[in-house]
């Protein structure tokens, strides 16, 4: 299924969803059942978590049968969690508020700090648009619906410019790239390892990034009546990842040597990639989903989803 059916399907339709319970212990009729946990990655820390096999040992005396299925991007991930296919994964900002609006059964269950450096504006070196307000008129390329969609909307707000000012055309990050590298337009809103591979082959230059204006988390997620049934499944989770987090921010050489072998990219594009990333993992709080609120609000605006999504029907219960 292509990007744009994919988008479609997510867009469709919509469902209010229970809240989540706070962790706990598991019911004690359902602590000698066998259980299982479904991972749906992306090739990220999913995947180094994966390589480690630590997770499996843990979960071991749980009596958890663990799978693993490779996703290439988020939003089809939640479109596996909607029809029942995985029990977790991870993904950034935007998508999730699609899966809401298409009444997936999405728990929000842990998220990492904001990570405003790692998407930014990009624009040819020698390009004559040197501060945001040069924006006004021009041809600017971003993935429909991504965070990035989001990034542009509140960094034009806040250079008082209104949406209609810019000319957006909505291209996956191959066909920005081409379009960025044939100079067929003036500014491509992207994320990394995209943003850096840009900057070392491209000799793209950083307008902005989204310092100041947006958070850029990312989430993991699970399902509501997962999320409720297994709670000591996902808290041992977290913590294999919180775990992944904290050795990275010690060791980026040997993070980016990984990430660039399972990314097949440069070296040295994975590591200008990692430099300017923010560890961190970390329980939902109702601030965090309040960022998240703002999103859904402003995707609703722009007419991206068919209706207004609540985020706190996928918030955990007794967040602080």
């Amino acid at each position: 299924m292509n990007a744009r059916r994919r988008f479609i399907r997510l867009t469709a339709g919509a469902g209010a969803l229970a809240a989540l319970p706070a962790l706990g212990v598991l019911p004690a009729h359902a602590a000698n059942a066998p259980r299982t946990l479904r991972i749906g990655n992306q090739k990220g820390y999913l995947s180094l978590l994966k390589g480690r096999g630590t997770l499996e040992k843990r979960l071991a005396p749980l009596g958890v049968a663990l799978t693993w299925t490779e996703f290439d991007a988020g939003p089809v991930q939640l479109e596996a969690l909607n029809v029942g296919s995985i029990d977790f994964g991870d993904v950034g900002e935007a998508p999730p508020i699609f899966a809401q609006a298409a009444g997936a059964p999405l728990a929000y269950v842990a998220a990492t700090v904001p990570r405003p450096q790692s998407e930014a504006v990009l624009v040819p070196h020698a390009s004559t648009v040197r501060s945001v307000p040069d924006l006004k008129g021009k041809t600017v390329a971003l993935n429909r619906g991504s965070n990035v969609h989001y990034f542009l909307v509140k960094l034009l707000q806040a250079h008082n410019l209104q949406y209609a000012d810019v000319n957006v055309v909505f291209l996956a990050p191959a066909d920005a790239r081409a379009a960025f590298e044939r100079g067929s337009i003036d500014a491509w809103l992207i994320w990394d390892p995209f943003l850096a591979a840009a900057q070392k082959t491209l000799n793209a230059r950083i307008l902005t990034d989204a310092s100041g204006v947006v958070g850029n988390r990312a989430y993991y997620f699970s399902s509501l009546d997962y999320a409720k049934q297994n709670p000591d499944v996902i808290k041992i989770l977290i913590d294999e990842l919180s775990q992944i987090d904290q050795w990275g921010q010690g060791n980026r050489a040997a993070l980016s040597a990984q990430l660039a072998q399972l990314w097949g990219l440069p070296n040295d594009v994975v590591s200008a990639a990692i430099a300017r990333v923010q560890f961190g993992t970390g329980p939902i709080t109702k601030a965090i989903l309040a960022e998240q609120q703002q999103i859904a609000n402003t995707f609703y605006d722009l007419k991206l989803v068919p209706k207004r999504v609540n985020v706190l029907d996928a918030a955990p219960a007794g967040i602080a």
